[in-house]
């Protein structure tokens, strides 16, 4: 194929004849490296006249797909529309993985019917062999970027939903290395506490699954640290925070800094709180996750500062019967070191 680069007086930078192959368009070697930078995301607005014998491609920042978005937020996306109209993937469905929607979303928002014929397109991408992991990764970037409204609350329910969805891909495909990239680009945007939360603790559970041990450390690290910002009156959440992250945790096998963290924070808690139902429940936290010779020693102290009539007396003295009996597990053993920024 000849190429022809012109930068004469009629303002033509680059001039080629390109194909369309069965998976798009692919822009020219040259033209990719002159005109996009390599780790830089690009976004472009796509325009097709009435008359369907062109596509208008136009380079866009990420300030002007935002102004964009907002100005044609009430305006069903023209891609969208097609993406909808498409015919459903039967062939693809009967055999192999496929989506659990019910999984995805967890919580309503408004553009859900449009983001789930991008969602699948994007299943079936990252379903393929070889896997285009390029093509399947824009699709789930045109969705992140193509239906933000103006709503917080909106916004982090579609994060949150795309989190979900790639924590699936991630266990269907074996693709452990897009972990890194949910804790990049979608967690950080998700401006929720408690969403934020579950999609912190959802990255745990899958780090865990694949053996990446320092990543689990770090997820838990900053469930910890979004716990601690609870103020001290709001414990009910405190200790609902600790139940999600126990239960992710407790039938898994842990790392020895893992085991460090949970720990010292779950003691931290259990002799700062006064409630005797909440020191008694972080008891039962620290006894499920078998750390045995701790249990213990909080329940003596909660059950030696009881006084004899108190109702919690008996319930405390089978919790320590209970743990004086159970066994002490031995763990694995690994480290990384945290700076609380």
């Amino acid at each position: 194929m000849e190429e022809r680069e012109k930068k004469h007086e009629d303002g033509i930078f680059f001039e080629e004849i390109v194909k369309k192959t069965k998976t798009g368009i692919t822009f020219p070697k040259y033209l990719r490296e002159n005109l996009f930078e390599e780790e830089k995301e690009i976004f472009f607005k796509m325009v097709v006249p009435k008359e369907k014998d062109k596509i208008v491609l136009e380079i866009l920042s990420e300030k002007q797909v935002k102004e964009f978005l907002e100005e044609k937020k009430v305006k069903k996306p023209r891609s969208a529309d097609l993406q909808a109209k498409k015919k459903p993937l039967k062939s693809k469905k009967s055999i192999g993985p496929t989506p659990n929607w019910g999984k995805y979303f967890v919580y309503e928002f408004e553009s859900k019917d449009r983001v789930l014929p991008i969602l699948e397109s994007a299943f079936y991408k990252f379903a393929e062999t070889p896997i285009n992991l390029e093509d399947a990764m824009g699709r789930v970037k045109y969705a992140l970027i193509s239906f933000l409204s103006s709503t917080k609350t909106e916004n982090a329910k579609l994060y949150y939903a795309i989190e979900r969805f790639l924590i699936d891909v991630i266990s269907q495909f074996n693709q452990p290395n897009l972990i890194d990239w949910i804790f990049e680009k979608i967690v950080p945007n998700i401006e929720s506490k408690f969403l934020y939360e579950l999609a912190v603790l959802d990255l745990v559970e899958i780090s865990l699954k694949f053996e990446r041990w320092e990543k689990a450390e770090l997820y838990i690290f900053h469930v910890l640290k979004n716990i601690d910002e609870y103020p001290k009156s709001e414990m009910y959440n405190i200790m609902n925070s600790f139940k999600q992250l126990v239960k992710k945790v407790k039938y898994v096998e842990r790392s020895d800094k893992i085991d460090i963290l949970l720990k010292e924070k779950l003691l931290e808690y259990g002799k700062g709180v006064e409630d005797i139902d909440y020191k008694i429940q972080i008891v039962e936290f620290l006894e499920d996750l078998k750390y045995v010779e701790i249990a213990y020693d909080l329940a003596k102290k909660i059950q030696l500062s009881l006084p004899p009539e108190s109702m919690k007396l008996e319930k405390i003295r089978q919790l320590v019967r209970r743990l004086h009996s159970a066994p002490v597990v031995s763990k694995r053993n690994s480290s990384i070191d945290f700076e609380d920024d």
